[in-house]
Parts: structure tokens; sequence; C-alpha cells
């Protein structure tokens, strides 16, 4: 801060110091309009005039010299305001937290506390599910096992009926078969009995008309 305004000093003495140089060309001026009178007018003016000309092109250089000088120093305060501003609320911060230090660790201790409990809660659901889920598939594996041994049992059960229908049939066809046998005994039977019949009544026959002839003997063979 003391070097801009040492520096703010500066542009005052550069004007004093211009206004002594142009008390020096206005008198070297006179004295040369003094020593050179003979020289035209037009001359003089046109050098008035640039003298103006480099007096209003100082001036301006030195108005923008200070506005930029101004624009510098407004910048430093700015930025050691905003240094100050940031330090402050730093500052305030780091109180509030020291203050609020036990407090937030309690807060954060709750949400931490309160976390758990919800871990463990949404775990604990989670099992469940899983458990009601394996309920559920053991239900079903057990359903289908039932299904299996029930239809399994059907199964048997057409087969033995089928087996025990079967040996019934050959058991009955084996009756049937036996007792044609033995009604094809009885007619053999039979058969054998009426042709002994028929050869006595022949032989009766044979005898009976003639006494005289010799007994005829008669082998008969048994029917196969």
């Amino acid at each position: 801060m003391g070097r801009s305004r040492s520096r703010t000093k500066s542009p005052s003495r550069r004007r004093h110091k211009s206004k002594h140089s142009r008390k020096r060309s206005k008198s070297r001026e006179k004295h040369s309009n003094n020593k050179y009178s003979d020289k035209p007018k037009e001359r003089s003016s046109k050098s008035r005039d640039r003298d103006r000309k480099m007096d209003e092109v100082e001036r301006l250089a030195e108005m923008e010299r200070q506005r930029r000088q101004r624009e510098v120093e407004q910048k430093m305060v700015e930025e050691e305001a905003a240094k100050r501003i940031e330090e402050l609320v730093q500052k305030r911060v780091e109180e509030e937290l020291e203050k609020r230090k036990e407090e937030i660790e309690a807060e954060v201790q709750r949400r931490v506390e309160e976390a758990k409990r919800a871990m463990e809660r949404q775990m604990m659901e989670e099992m469940e599910w899983r458990q009601a889920k394996l309920r559920e598939e053991e239900k079903r594996r057990e359903e289908e096992e039932r299904k299996k041994r029930e239809e399994l049992e059907r199964i048997m059960e057409e087969n033995n009926r089928k087996i025990e229908e079967a040996q019934k049939k050959l058991a009955e066809e084996r009756l049937a078969m036996v007792e044609q046998q033995r009604l094809m005994e009885e007619e053999r039977q039979r058969m054998r009995k009426e042709h002994e019949k028929r050869v006595k009544e022949e032989q009766k026959k044979i005898l009976g008309k003639n006494n005289s002839r010799p007994k005829l003997s008669f082998t008969l063979k048994p029917v196969t």
C-alpha cells in the first residue's frame, strides 16, 4: 500500500515538471521569436498547435496510467478483502465445528446405528424370504414325489391286475383244457363200450343162427 501511495504522488511531480518544461519551451519560443522575428507567423501557430497536441496526449496518457493504477489498487484491495473474508469464514467454520463436534459425532453414531439396524432388518427379511422359498420348493418337490409315487403305485396296481387277469385266464384255459380232456376221455370210454356192445351183439347173432359152427374168438384192441 505504501508503494501505491508513492506512485500516486508521481503524476503531480510529472505535471509540475511538464509545466516547467512548457514554461522553458515558451521562453525559448519568445527568444526564438525575438531572434527570428522575420519568420512567418504560420510556423509559430503550427508549433503552438503541436505543443497543445503533445500536452493533450500526455494528459490522456497520464489519465490512462492513473486509471490503470486505480484498477490495480482496487484489485489488490478486493483480493486482500476476499482473503481476509475467507480466513474469517474458515475460522468461523472451525469454531462451529469444534463447538458441534460432540453433536456431530453423536449424529454420525446415530446414523451408523440406524443404518446397521436397517441392514440387519433387510438381512432378516431376505433370510426369511429365502427360507420361505426353500419351504415352498421343498413342498413342491414333496408334491411331485407324492404324485410320482401315486402314479407308480397306480401302474403297479394296473400291472398286478393285468397279471392276475392273465393268471386267471390261464387257469380258466387250463381248467377248460382239463375239462375238454375229461370229456374226450369219457367220449372214448363211451365209444369203446358201444363198440364192445355191438361186437357182443353180433357174436350173439352169429351164435344164434348157427350153433354148430365153432365159436369165434374176437380180441378187442384198446381204442387210442
